[in-house]
């Protein structure tokens, strides 16, 4: 049998609840729903919240997406970004799109030479990658010394619904910038977080920027992240002797050992 004060400890705090949810009530609203209000990031009511921190960072980062740049899937992050690019090119594994200059799996070591390139954007892709160090060591790799890696990942997010089985991370900056370190010996690694509590349950239930205010998402919570951005410069040592410049869209198609025609696709991103 309980002591007679352990009742009153449980009533007590039964009790500062009650008044907790009195003084400060949820409000849910339209909230009070165990669907999203959009099943596509909030697309289909404006833009997604967290590319507004995505293309934020971006924007913040402009002065290093320059001379050769490395994207996956499409160019459109070095369109709107990009300055004083050489040349532009895109990896995928998927063979079939038409913007891929490169047709590689970057999680495993490529044809592509060391060196090759000024600034890789890695955009909300390394979620979709379940060896992420070893795309991080790959992305090490083909930038040339001095070059930047541009990676931004996901610490908050619903599961994609095409990639339900394929999908395997979300990130934090403690866990980025160990992997980041390892992956880029001596590099200058930055690693932040952005967004607060209500980004983070306005992108879980599909809003969209346009719902909320600036102030709003520009209020940083350090423990509540819904986007963490990584920008890493390899150290800037002299290119290996047998490193040669690479040629803008030249197509690089690995064997089918390594190009996993069979197995899950290993470079997405998110639409």
């Amino acid at each position: 049998m309980k002591p007679w004060w352990a009742y009153d400890v449980g009533r007590g705090r039964r009790l500062r609840q009650r008044l907790e949810r009195t003084l400060r009530p949820s409000g849910l609203g339209t909230l009070r729903r165990t669907r999203p209000l959009s099943d596509r990031w909030g697309l289909d009511r404006g833009t997604p919240v967290d590319r507004w921190y995505v293309e934020r960072f971006l924007g913040e980062e402009r002065a290093s997406i320059r001379g050769r740049v490395l994207e996956v899937r499409d160019t459109r992050y070095t369109r709107a970004f990009g300055t004083d690019v050489a040349s532009s090119d895109v990896i995928d594994i998927d063979e079939s799109n038409p913007d891929a200059t490169i047709v590689a799996d970057l999680s495993k070591p490529s044809s592509i030479p060391t060196g090759t390139f000024d600034c890789f954007l890695l955009v909300q892709t390394l979620q979709f990658i379940f060896d992420t160090r070893g795309v991080l060591e790959e992305a090490h790799r083909v930038l040339a010394p001095g070059g930047v890696l541009l990676c931004t990942v996901p610490a908050v997010s619903r599961i994609s619904m095409r990639y339900l089985d394929a999908e395997y991370w979300r990130f934090t900056v403690a866990g980025c910038r160990e992997l980041v370190t390892i992956a880029f010996p001596g590099a200058d690694v930055d690693v932040r977080s952005h967004g607060n509590v209500l980004a983070c349950a306005a992108f879980l239930y599909g809003l969209a920027v346009e719902d909320l205010t600036e102030q709003e998402l520009l209020d940083e919570d350090p423990f509540f992240p819904l986007v963490i951005a990584v920008k890493a410069r390899k150290r800037p040592t002299a290119a290996p002797a047998d490193s040669h410049v690479f040629r803008s869209h030249e197509v690089i198609a690995l064997p089918a050992s390594l190009s996993g025609a069979s197995t899950v696709p290993m470079m997405r991103t998110r639409p």
